[in-house]
């Protein structure tokens, strides 16, 4: 084939550098299938502007692009604190106050009100992603919590805080994450990533939110504490996705712990046939300097090796100096990986006792007459989305074209490995639509004259019912 194609995907948290649309479009055409809205920054307005701008190149340029909209979550900062910041010194002893006041070495403010109840003595207190480092000496169980500073260092206004070792009483999503979500559903997002989440609970409870709003937008559970990775198996089970939110997982966790902790949820992810994100500090050198470390070119490498469906950006894109330049640095490293190492048809269990078990064999038997017949592409027709979940969970080869009539869905398939989207209604006959399809990749340039695809579709097709029809076509 002459058309290359990633398979891996990458999401691009949008900001100051890359809200343009000029910038956007250029950033879309060198590889971004997602853009991140990140509401832990920016006011709504700004959001707005920028969902308004993607889906305005998305009808221009009939791409379909998708969006990630992610929840702040209950994110526990310290407030003010002097100009300056203030020189917290090894061995001294500080207050923590849920007090509202400017921060000072004698004692700063912290927006969690119920801290001083849930805390304990000896407990470990990290700031600002780890640097500082405090060990609770007492709590009076009502305002106040005096702390030994174990590593200390210049603290400034509004650092995260994060409590590797508290059961925190913070529902998961604040007052804040309802009216986000609202501004979210009402534009028809997507993707609602979902922060901090513990238990499958949560997720659950987001969804129910999303279904009485009466919008399909699928949830992507971010995880960065260790409670999650004890529930993790109940959590993939009831979400539609997962990120790898290393930042605040590598420093709730021993760090070192962090790379396998990615591999396995990724392998979990891949058995259940839901997308899972790697994010945070990908390229993060390239924030201010055109080339990425050595070491960060691996990491973006193993994260696709390890079976991302997609590896993600934050400041390098959202407020770097050379976004541009990020994505097609990050482009080009996973297309070597695809087309040097990549682990295709990486072998998959399939659950017996599943009631989606015939259709989950029809897809793994479409993927591996792909291999066994040099396939070129498996062409898929779903109205649910469940056959692209499907495949692209086996990792074949084959580029996974999926054609659908519900244009929603085309934007959410952005996110998946190695899913290329198309809008299409005509639903006549099964042979009629086959030959439909494999005509409009022939007329793209997508596939050529006596290349062989696998087509799939579900009998009688007007049903629109689960896939249980699978052909090879030589073009």
């Amino acid at each position: 084939m002459k058309h290359t194609h990633k398979r891996t995907k990458i999401v691009a948290t949008l900001g100051p550098a890359s809200a343009k649309k000029e910038m956007l479009l250029s950033m879309i055409k060198a590889g971004v299938n997602v853009c991140r809205l990140n509401f832990s920054h920016g006011s709504q307005e700004v959001h707005q502007q920028v969902i308004n701008t993607i889906r305005e190149i998305n009808e221009q340029y009939k791409t379909h692009v998708g969006i990630l909209a992610d929840l702040q979550g209950p994110k526990i900062r310290i407030g003010m604190v002097q100009d300056g910041g203030i020189n917290l010194i090894n061995g001294t002893q500080i207050d923590i106050t849920t007090r509202e006041l400017i921060g000072n070495d004698k004692e700063i403010y912290i927006t969690y009100d119920t801290f001083p109840n849930d805390v304990q003595a000896n407990e470990i207190i990290l700031l600002d992603d780890g640097k500082i480092q405090m060990r609770v000496i007492s709590t009076n169980k009502k305002d106040t919590v005096t702390c030994e500073i174990v590593h200390g260092g210049i603290l400034t206004s509004r650092k995260g805080v994060n409590l590797p070792n508290t059961k925190v009483s913070i529902p998961s999503l604040t007052d804040e994450d309802l009216s986000n979500l609202d501004l979210a559903l009402k534009n028809d997002v997507e993707w609602i990533g979902m922060s901090f989440v513990r238990t499958a609970d949560d997720i659950v409870q987001l969804k129910r939110i999303i279904s009485q709003s009466g919008k399909t937008a699928k949830v992507i559970a971010k995880i960065e504490k260790p409670e999650a990775i004890d529930n993790i198996d109940a959590i993939i089970a009831v979400t539609d996705g997962v990120m790898v939110a290393r930042g605040d997982l590598g420093v709730e966790m021993p760090m070192e712990q962090v790379p396998v902790l990615q591999k396995m949820i990724a392998r979990k992810c891949r058995e259940a046939s839901k997308p899972v994100i790697v994010a945070t500090q990908m390229l993060e050198s390239m924030i201010t300097t055109p080339r990425p470390t050595r070491a960060e070119v691996n990491d973006v490498a193993n994260s696709v090796l390890d079976g991302a469906d997609a590896v993600m950006l934050s400041g390098e894109t959202s407020v770097g100096e050379f976004p541009l330049i990020v994505i097609e640095t990050m482009s080009k490293i996973i297309k070597n990986i695809e087309e040097t190492a990549y682990p295709y048809h990486t072998p998959k269990k399939l659950n017996v006792e599943s009631p989606t078990y015939m259709a989950d064999a029809v897809c793994g038997s479409a993927v591996y007459l792909s291999e066994k017949s040099s396939a070129v592409g498996i062409v898929s027709m779903t109205s649910s989305g469940y056959t692209a979940f499907e495949i692209s969970s086996h990792r074949p080869k084959a580029t996974t074209f999926i054609f659908t009539s519900n244009k929603t869905l085309l934007n959410s398939l952005s996110l998946l490995w190695g899913v290329r989207g198309f809008y299409y209604d005509k639903y006549v006959s099964t042979d009629e639509s086959i030959s439909d399809v494999n005509s409009i990749l022939l007329s793209e340039n997508l596939v050529e004259p006596g290349e062989v695809v696998i087509n799939t579709a579900s009998m009688p097709i007007e049903q629109k019912g689960k896939t249980n029809m699978i052909r090879v076509t030589v073009l």
